[in-house]
C-alpha cells in the first residue's frame, strides 16, 4: 500500500470485502495484509488505521483481518524509537532516521503516531500460515535467523521489538531489506527447502515489485506472479509506482 490508503479501500472494495464507507463486509472472509503499508505515499497512518478498524469489524461479523510486518513498518518504528541515533557501524554512518528518509518516509506519519498505532504494529507476526500458505513480507531466507518455525520466528522478532537494543532493530531492517532468494535456476530449489522447514505449499511474499521481477512497468501488471516452479507467488503490484493494489484469493493460480 505504502501510503495510499483510499486505493487500498478501493481495492478491498472491488473485492466485496469493504462497503462504500470502508466499513467490513466480508463476512466470514479472512484476509491477511504482508506489510510496507508506510512511506512513499501520503497517509500511511490512515492505511494503518483502516486495517486496524477492519480487524475489529471482521472480528465482530465472525471474519477475521491480520497483518504482518513489512520492513518499512520496521523503519517506521526505528525512526519513532531511535531517530538519529547513530547504528554502530563498520559501513560508515547509518541511522534509522537517515534509512527513513531515504525510504520515503514521511513527517505527516510520525506526527500521527499514537500509542495505540506502536503497540499494534510492534505485536504484528513476520511470518504466518493460511490456506496451507507460507505467508512473509519479505522474499528473503533471513527469517532463519529468527528461528526454525514460524512461531519461534515470530516470538524472536517481537522481543527484540518490545525491546530498545538498536543494533538488534537494525539488524531486523536490514534481513527484511533483502530479497530475490527463490529467483534464478535454483529458485524452486530454495523455496521448497523454505517451505519444508516453515510448512506450506506455497510462499506468498510482497516486498519485490513484480514489475522489477519481469522487467516491465508497473502499469502493466494485472495479477500476481507465480514463480519458482510454482513455489513462489509475489503480489506487490507496486501501487506507489503506478501499479494495481492486488487483493489475491488463496489458492491463486494463473488463468489459461
Amino acid at each position: 500500500m505504502h501510503g495510499h490508503r483510499d486505493e487500498l479501500a478501493d481495492a478491498l472494495r472491488d473485492s466485496k470485502l469493504v462497503d462504500e464507507h470502508d466499513d467490513w463486509c466480508g463476512e466470514d472472509a479472512h484476509l491477511w495484509f504482508l506489510g510496507d503499508f508506510v512511506d512513499r505515499g501520503p497517509d500511511g497512518v490512515g492505511a494503518i488505521d483502516l486495517v486496524m478498524r477492519l480487524q475489529e469489524q471482521a472480528a465482530e461479523a465472525g471474519g477475521a483481518v491480520q497483518a504482518l510486518l513489512g520492513n518499512h513498518e520496521i523503519l517506521l518504528l526505528g525512526m519513532y524509537h531511535f531517530g538519529d541515533t547513530e547504528v554502530p557501524s563498520d559501513f560508515g554512518p547509518r541511522s534509522f532516521a537517515r534509512s527513513w528518509e531515504i525510504n520515503g518516509g514521511l513527517l505527516a506519519d510520525q506526527d500521527a503516531l499514537t500509542d495505540d498505532h506502536i503497540e499494534w504494529l510492534s505485536t504484528r507476526p513476520l511470518v504466518a500460515h493460511a490456506a496451507n500458505h507460507l505467508l512473509m513480507h519479505s522474499d528473503t531466507l533471513e527469517y532463519l535467523e529468527w528461528g526454525d518455525s514460524a512461531e519461534e520466528i515470530n516470538e524472536t522478532a517481537q522481543e527484540i521489538l518490545a525491546g530498545n537494543d538498536l543494533a538488534a532493530w537494525w539488524d531486523v531492517w536490514r534481513r527484511m531489506t533483502t530479497r530475490y532468494a527463490f529467483r534464478g535456476p535454483n529458485g524452486a530449489e530454495v523455496a521448497a527447502g523454505l517451505l519444508d522447514r516453515l510448512g506450506g505449499e506455497r510462499i506468498v511474499h510482497g516486498h519485490s515489485v513484480i514489475a522489477d521481477q519481469l522487467g516491465i512497468h508497473p502499469t502493466q501488471i494485472e495479477a500476481p506472479y507465480l514463480y519458482a516452479g510454482g513455489k513462489a507467488l509475489g503480489i506487490d503490484g507496486g501501487l506507489f509506482a503506478g501499479g494495481p493494489c492486488l487483493v489475491v484469493q488463496l489458492p491463486w493460480e494463473p488463468e489459461d
